[in-house]
This record gives structure tokens, C-alpha cells and sequence, in this order.
């Protein structure tokens, strides 16, 4: 069997923690495989008897699907796999750990190109810009015989981008106002006229996609993802607008005639921070 480092804090047993050195061992022992890693609850040592296991798999390519199948099989008896939903990833239970497994494949090349994309040339996306920055940030690494994991985990060490967050604040700012055509907020005040509630809930959503990406950027912070964002401003940001707890509350219970006096509220207090 392959050697694996796990977390003194992963809430495993022992029998437990043998069973997931097996599964682990399979995966490390495919072709494709160049790393494994473990994200989420359990890597930050806060998971408990509920959590479910995210591990992450970098591989040259994807694994045939026999392949992942055959693997799951040895394990679960409750499993889907080549879902791909939201990327190439399996999901089951495996039964000799006693938890759900959520586990992803990583192409290398496209991941090493979105990290360094991002973090060395300043690009921005529509959103979400720092995710996989956050989630390489917090990777407990398990498996990384020739180092590649620990060496792309090692260009976040530095400060956080002075290119990058300007680059994220301009995105996002013209994203959600100040393009002259076809702004979130554009689009937002043309559903309102339409009443159109579908697509007013989605303009929303997007205008304050953004709104979290300039925030982030302006604290110099890695992006979480879309769960608590709020809770995570209110403890990780140095820098927030006034009453910005409650604004955001007022707006994701506004009626579609109160949401754009709102949403200048928010630009215009952002837009003011970011210039700090």
C-alpha cells in the first residue's frame, strides 16, 4: 500500500482510518493519478460525525468510467458515478468508513492553469474569481509523490495581488453598474419593467455575485464559495460597508419595486470602499 498523511484531527477511528487508507490506495494507483487531497470540514480539523469526506483526485486525464466504477464498487453499495454535474466527480457511501464521499477529479493542467491565470496574471472572472485559490489554500494534502500539489499550494504564500485586486474591483464594478449597457443592475431594472420574478431573482443573484467578489477583493481575501457569505464577511472582513448586515437583509426580502433603490445603496457604498 501507497503512504498516505492523514490529519490528526480527521474524526476517524482507527478501523475507519484503515478503510480510508484502502480507498485512498486505489486511487493513488491509478495511471492518471498525480495527487490527492482532502478539502472541506475535515481538512480545516472542523468536521464531525456527520461530515462527509471532499477529496480531490489530480489526475493527467479523467479516469475511465469502468474504472471509477470499479473502485466505488469495492466500497459502496450506494453510489452514483459519472454524474459530472459540476465537473468530472463521483459520489457514494462508502460503507466501511460509515460516511458519504464527494469526490472530484482535477485535470492538471486546467487546474494549474486557473491558478496561476488568476494569481500571477491578474485575471478576473464574473464571480467567484478566488474559489479555487480558497480551495487550494485548504487542501490537506494526502498523496504527492512528486511534490506538483505542495509546489502549486506554495505560490499562494505570498501577499495577495495588488494586480489582482484591482483588476477584480474594475470587473465587478462595471459588471454590476457601471458598464454602459447590459450591467447586472441594467438587466435587473429591465426584469422589474418586464415583471419578470425569474429573472429578477437572477439578476439579483448576479449583481450580488459580484458584489461578494469586490469585498473579498478588497479585504484581500480568498475566496469561500457561495455558503455563508455573509457570516464569513462579518468575521474575516476589515473593511465593510455601513450597515452592511442589514442592507442585505432588507434586499433579499425587498419587493421588485424597493430592489433598485437598494441596489444603488449597495453599489454606491461599495464603490466608495473600494477607493479606500
Amino acid at each position: 500500500m501507497k503512504s498516505f498523511t492523514l490529519n490528526d484531527n480527521l474524526p476517524l477511528n482507527n478501523q475507519q482510518r484503515e478503510s480510508f487508507k484502502e480507498l485512498l490506495n486505489e486511487y493513488a494507483s491509478l495511471d492518471e493519478a498525480v495527487a490527492i487531497g482532502l478539502g472541506g470540514s475535515s481538512s480545516a480539523g472542523t468536521a464531525d460525525e456527520t461530515s462527509d469526506l471532499d477529496l480531490y483526485v489530480f489526475v493527467e486525464k479523467v479516469p475511465s468510467f469502468e474504472n471509477r466504477e470499479t473502485i466505488v464498487k469495492k466500497f459502496s453499495t450506494i453510489y452514483e458515478v459519472g454524474g459530472d454535474y459540476f465537473g468530472p466527480g463521483d459520489e457514494f457511501f462508502c460503507d466501511g468508513i460509515g460516511k458519504e464521499i464527494d469526490l472530484m477529479f482535477f485535470d492538471i493542467k486546467w487546474f494549474e492553469h486557473v491558478i496561476r491565470s488568476v494569481w500571477e496574471k491578474g485575471n478576473a472572472w464574473n464571480g467567484y474569481t478566488t474559489a479555487f485559490h480558497y480551495t487550494l489554500s485548504n487542501i490537506a494534502i494526502l498523496y504527492d509523490p512528486k511534490g506538483w500539489l505542495k509546489d502549486l499550494k506554495e505560490l499562494l504564500n505570498k501577499p495577495y495581488p495588488e494586480k489582482l485586486q484591482q483588476a477584480i474591483i474594475t470587473r465587478g464594478l462595471k459588471l454590476m453598474k457601471d458598464k454602459p449597457f447590459s450591467s447586472f443592475y441594467e438587466q435587473t431594472k429591465k426584469a422589474i419593467e418586464r415583471g419578470d420574478l425569474n429573472s429578477i431573482n437572477h439578476r439579483v443573484g448576479s449583481f450580488m455575485t459580484s458584489y461578494f467578489d469586490v469585498l473579498l477583493a478588497i479585504n484581500k481575501l480568498l475566496h469561500p464559495g457561495e455558503k455563508r457569505l455573509i457570516a464569513y464577511c462579518l468575521k474575516n472582513c476589515a473593511i465593510l460597508p455601513e450597515s452592511f448586515e442589514s442592507d442585505l437583509t432588507r434586499l433579499f426580502s425587498a419587493k421588485p419595486e424597493e430592489i433598485l433603490p437598494l441596489l444603488d445603496h449597495l453599489f454606491e457604498q461599495i464603490k466608495a470602499i473600494s477607493k479606500s
